[in-house]
């Protein structure tokens, strides 16, 4: 286990984010603090930080490190961004901070700030393919990536600071004549990028402004889950979001949920630039991220350390052993559901009585693996447990109407129970409806061969007979219990088959 402090000394915001890593519980975070301490305010027209905003530096350091030593981190790594790095008087503000507080900053290139959100993004999200956005205060970070490789990356030297600065000083934030302008200049500025254009994949969005368009559209829409991490958008979403923004007085958006009050008169910039590079990519959809620059730069800390500890290839299976983990669910447990679970599907398939798709038997494995992890919390209320959990957990690689479906399976205990779950959300068709409710009930028939966690059950087969089907299950060993639980849920598999099913318990001797 090692854990870690990571300060994030941006152009608008210093924010420090605690970090713990091990290999069965992932990348965690512990803490995360911000203060808007706009940097880039400091900077003259010259591009020298005043001693002011040195001093601000030095002070808001001084208060992490105390966080960092009582969280007991084993090493704080202060990174720096544009508004130190475009500073005439770097050396000078690398001094200062160093003989005042004692702590070394690092000052991060335009390339490896862009890369860094790209890696966070590629390990924590499903997109083969797409273009991120990283906007800050002072600077803003552009790539292309296909096959999860980056191919391009470019770091612009304006923010949404920079814009607002050059575009609406002395002005309201919605003046229709500086959103033109700022519109414009951000156009040409994207077009300068031969690569960028026409390209048709995702825009996957990371930092606090993306993050805060996704939130206000949550609220606007009465978005029924929690978390933000690969929150989808298309392009109305998106115009609709930035009409709000632009049609309200600066009283209206500071009663705007989901608008941090930090960034207020900032937001309308941010917006024309994801409007405007929605336009040029050609964008299918708008993604957030949650993960960023801090969580790229703490990955590549930790591969010193360990071997392969992230893999982008599969992002959403370690996410769910993370999870698993988490509310103490055992391998081997889980392994034998998900075996008999795949045994079932197989037989069912075979005698033509649900019809085979590879995604679906996929995504009701996956459940499997999880099933009923909210007996952790309350054995009692343990399907209610288990979807919550899963439906509002910030899981990488997956999307947020997948997140649900796995919710509904590992959470699967009866026709009511589902339809009060999917009522929630409403997301899901009356097909879909039965398609969840089929992999439900082989999943909860799974989980009650198994139900005293012995592995007992070998295999299983159907065999059809006149008027019914036999299930011969073979076991080693007492299952008892299994014998027991399978004779009350055969139910669920009977509404499949449409036929009475008899259970036949075989003891494997040899």
């Amino acid at each position: 286990m090692k854990r870690i402090g990571l300060v994030d000394i941006g152009s608008n915001t210093i924010r420090l984010v605690i970090f713990e890593y091990s290999e069965r519980a992932g990348l965690i975070e512990l803490q995360n603090i911000k203060t808007p301490a706009r940097l880039y305010q400091y900077l003259d027209a010259d591009k020298v930080m005043a001693e002011e905003g040195i001093e601000v530096l030095c002070e808001t350091l001084d208060s992490f490190q105390k966080v960092a030593d009582k969280f007991e981190v084993s090493a704080l790594y202060p990174v720096a961004t544009a508004a130190v790095r475009q500073s005439q008087n770097i050396t000078d503000i690398i001094d200062k901070v160093e003989s005042r507080t004692g702590i070394t900053m690092r000052i991060i290139s335009e390339k490896e700030e862009a890369y860094f959100g790209f890696y966070a993004v590629v390990n924590t999200l499903d997109y083969e393919d797409g273009v991120t956005v990283d906007i800050g205060g002072g600077s803003t970070e552009v790539t292309y990536y296909e096959d999860k490789e980056l191919k391009f990356s470019h770091s612009f030297p304006f923010g949404v600071v920079t814009l607002q600065k050059l575009f609406f000083n002395d002005k309201a934030h919605n003046n229709p004549d500086a959103i033109e302008a700022a519109r414009a200049f951000v156009r040409e500025k994207l077009q300068t990028l031969k690569w960028l254009g026409m390209r048709r994949v995702p825009i996957i969005a990371i930092g606090g402004s993306a993050r805060n368009f996704a939130r206000i559209h949550q609220n606007l829409s009465e978005y029924p889950i929690a978390g933000v991490h690969g929150y989808s958008m298309t392009k109305a979403d998106l115009e609709y979001v930035f009409r709000t923004l632009i049609n309200s007085s600066m009283d209206q958006l500071e009663d705007l949920d989901g608008l941090s009050k930090d960034r207020q008169d900032i937001i309308v910039p941010s917006g024309i630039v994801f409007t405007a590079l929605y336009e040029e990519v050609m964008a299918t959809e708008f993604i957030f991220s949650r993960k960023g620059l801090r969580e790229g730069i703490t990955m590549s800390i930790l591969e010193e350390d360990y071997k392969h500890p992230f893999d982008k290839n599969e992002v959403f299976n370690e996410s769910l052993r993370n999870l698993a983990h988490n509310y103490n669910i055992h391998h081997e447990d889980a392994m034998q559901r998900q075996k008999l679970a795949d045994l079932l599907y197989f037989e069912l398939e075979k005698l033509g009585l649900i019809e085979g798709n590879k995604h679906q038997k996929k995504l009701m494995l996956q459940a499997a693996y999880l099933f009923y992890l909210g007996s952790y919390i309350d054995s009692d209320a343990s399907s209610q447990h288990t979807y919550y959990i899963i439906s509002n957990s910030s899981l990488n690689g997956v999307g947020h109407r997948e997140r649900v479906k796995l919710a509904l399976l590992a959470s699967y205990k009866s026709k009511s129970l589902l339809k009060f779950f999917m009522d929630e959300t409403k997301w899901f068709s009356d097909k879909e409806r039965a398609e969840i409710q089929m992999l439900g009930s082989i999943l909860k028939f799974a989980h009650a061969l198994n139900v005293s966690n012995t592995q007992v059950v070998n295999s299983l087969y159907f065999d059809q007979q006149k008027d019914h089907y036999d299930l011969v299950i073979n076991y080693t060993g007492d299952p008892i219990a299994e014998e027991y639980q399978a004779d009350r849920q055969k139910k669920h598999l009977e509404k499949i088959t449409k036929s009475k099913i008899h259970i036949i318990f075989r003891e494997n001797l040899h």
